[in-house]
């Protein structure tokens, strides 16, 4: 069995739909109420540009890979091997926590029934509560 672990970066809290929001949605939310300073927004809109290009949307493949009744809880991973995309989450983490909003890193090597997987990510419907490694 493979000691390489899935990581993800989330909300510690679930949001009012009842999961916890991934480190995109969370950094998309801030640009989304006008609360980034012109220069994070730069850095934020070339991060999204950059993932836009280089990483598969999982939706734009299975329009249903987030369907609440079809995959329940269904969350992003990025696999141990996607280093490019795993380092360019940074500033992400950097504008959430200029922000004060928090943002845990979880790892698992199974972190869950794959519902979608490419060469940088899965996601994953947990079959047990995940917690932070």
């Amino acid at each position: 069995m493979s000691s390489l672990r899935h990581i993800r970066f989330q909300s510690p809290t679930r949001c009012p739909r009842g999961h916890h929001p991934g480190v995109f949605g969370l950094a998309n939310a801030l640009a989304r109420e006008g609360r980034l300073s012109p220069d994070e927004w730069r850095v934020w809109r070339a991060s999204n540009d950059w993932y836009d290009a280089h990483v598969p949307n999982p939706t734009t493949v299975d329009p249903t890979v987030y369907d609440p009744e079809l995959n329940p809880g269904a969350a992003a991973w990025f696999r141990p091997t996607a280093t490019e995309a795993l380092a360019r989450v940074s500033p992400y983490l950097r504008i959430l926590a200029d922000h004060g909003v928090p943002c845990v890193r979880l790892e698992s090597a199974a972190p869950g029934r794959i519902v979608y997987a490419d060469a940088y990510q899965v996601v994953a419907v947990a079959e047990a509560p995940q917690g932070r490694t």
